[in-house]
């Protein structure tokens, strides 16, 4: 299969048929695609019954019948996922950012292509790649597009895709249970408003590249490979998902008040400029702290006193 473009026209080519992409809708090259080309092996469509108070089990039945009505061959995996997947043509996921950090640290590699689909109480990465449209919107979108290279974290020999936070971002964490209970914005914003009030500013030993080790008090460490975290605060605004980096926030400790007063920026991300936030583009990161201290990658908790990061350029393929 070939895609030759020009500065008039985009022309999809199989060794069998030619459709000129330029004039067409998606709906009506999706049309030409089903009479013309078969997908040879399944689409793995897993699902978390236990995401979203039961939305991705609802979301995985809708996925199913509109694949059904394009005559696309797909398996619907809930109660138990294969380990690995040479099987499928490519892996849609439903379910939250937890339910993708579970995927990718527990099915052997390579993986085939992956999709998102909002299922879960955190979605941000999600909206990151595909906005507000619809399922059916999603579902004709991703079986027409191609594949597009995305980096993947390590911290601690552990997978993340979206973002990592030492210290504030673990304590926040613990009130896991009332951010799944009201919902990833209105839970997160409680849990971070909760900590503010109790949250004092560790010791951190850190190294990134070829810098100086850095030993100084912070409120907030944060690891990012995406922008986005608890259900829309733009934390990391400039981290890109396919720039082969990692970008390292840190944040001097702040008072009570003055906490309160600058969560506004940090939910809109327009924090990055002011005099107490640090940013740096990194490939490689180490931290360390006197004692153990809480940490979530991807909204799963992790507790250790040493922590080293690494990226992995365009590892992961998904369909956005």
């Amino acid at each position: 299969m070939w895609l030759f473009f020009d500065h008039r026209s985009v022309v999809w080519i199989t060794s069998r048929c030619r459709f000129d992409l330029s004039n067409s809708s998606p709906r009506a090259f999706l049309s030409y695609f089903q009479r013309n080309y078969t997908i040879l092996d399944p689409i793995a469509i897993l699902y978390n019954k236990r995401a979203g108070k039961g939305k991705g089990r609802e979301i995985a039945y809708q996925i199913a019948a509109l694949l059904s009505e394009r005559a696309v061959r797909y398996e619907l995996l809930g109660e138990s996922w294969p380990l690995q997947y040479s099987g499928y043509s490519s892996v849609w996921l439903v379910g939250g950012d937890g339910t993708l950090n579970y995927f990718i640290n527990h099915a052997q590699a390579p993986f085939p292509p992956l999709a998102l689909f909002k299922g879960g109480t955190g979605n941000d990465f999600a909206t990151l790649l595909y906005g507000d449209i619809s399922v059916e919107e999603m579902v004709t979108k991703i079986l027409i597009v191609a594949p597009r290279a995305v980096d993947m974290g390590i911290c601690n020999g552990k997978r993340f895709i979206n973002m990592a936070g030492i210290g504030f971002d673990g304590e926040a964490l613990k009130s896991m249970q009332t951010i799944r209970w009201l919902g990833g914005f209105l839970g997160y914003y409680y849990a971070v408003i909760k900590t503010i009030f109790l949250f004092r500013e560790p010791e951190y030993e850190i190294r990134f590249d070829d810098h100086p080790v850095i030993r100084k008090n912070f409120l907030l460490v944060q690891v990012a490979n995406s922008s986005t975290t608890g259900g829309g605060f733009k934390v990391s605004p400039r981290a890109r998902i396919d720039d082969g980096k990692l970008d390292l926030m840190l944040c001097d400790p702040l008072g009570t008040f003055k906490r309160f007063m600058k969560l506004p920026l940090i939910r809109k991300g327009r924090h990055m400029d002011e005099p107490y936030v640090h940013h740096e583009a990194v490939r490689r990161v180490v931290v360390k702290t006197s004692k153990p201290v809480p940490a979530q990658l991807d909204g799963e908790m992790i507790v250790a006193d040493h922590f080293e990061f690494g990226v992995v350029a365009g590892y992961l393929q998904f369909l956005y």
